[in-house]
């Protein structure tokens, strides 16, 4: 399973959708599968449950998920911050983490008002903030891409690249 992981606003989904079609595997994106096990949005679960039980459900629907066919799958944001969910998808994944800079996020996620934690005030500190706490745990992923202010499908073609170097060493 090929496992992508990074900020909202890195092009998870999006490049996750060309990615699997390119190498002729299903998509999966985290947060819809969450969604349809739970019968609700994650900004519900959130809002109802709290953030624990959230990331417990997401390890879980990963779990199933890095069990079952190969595909490409988009992860939440902070799904690789979970020490667990980190250790399933290095034990049974590859994974692939899209990085871009703050002002490429922040052009992103402006596009959509999708993203609850960013309807707080100041949404480019709160992004920040994500930034400094979660780019050290981002950066323990097997590959490392630019997704910034290039098109999604050069962000394919890098990673296509990257797995085949990979598997060349």
């Amino acid at each position: 399973m090929i496992v992508l992981v990074g900020l909202m606003g890195a092009g998870k989904t999006t490049v996750g959708r060309r990615l699997a079609a390119a190498v002729n595997l299903p998509f999966y994106d985290a947060d819809e599968e969450i969604e349809n096990s739970a019968g609700r949005s994650v900004e519900d679960i959130f809002e109802d449950f709290g953030e624990a039980a959230f990331r417990e459900g997401e390890r879980k629907v990963i779990a199933r998920l890095l069990s079952g066919p190969k595909g490409v799958l988009a992860t939440g944001g902070g799904a690789f911050m979970n020490d667990g969910t980190r250790a399933l998808i290095r034990q049974k994944g590859l994974s692939i983490w899209l990085m871009a800079d703050l002002d490429v996020l922040m052009e992103r996620v402006a596009l959509r008002d999708t993203r609850p934690i960013l309807r707080q005030a100041n949404p480019r500190k709160i992004m920040q903030n994500l930034m400094d706490k979660r780019y050290p745990v981002y950066a323990k992923a097997d590959i490392h891409i630019e997704s910034g202010a290039d098109t999604h499908g050069h962000t394919v073609t890098r990673i296509l690249n990257a797995i085949k170097a990979r598997q060349q060493d």
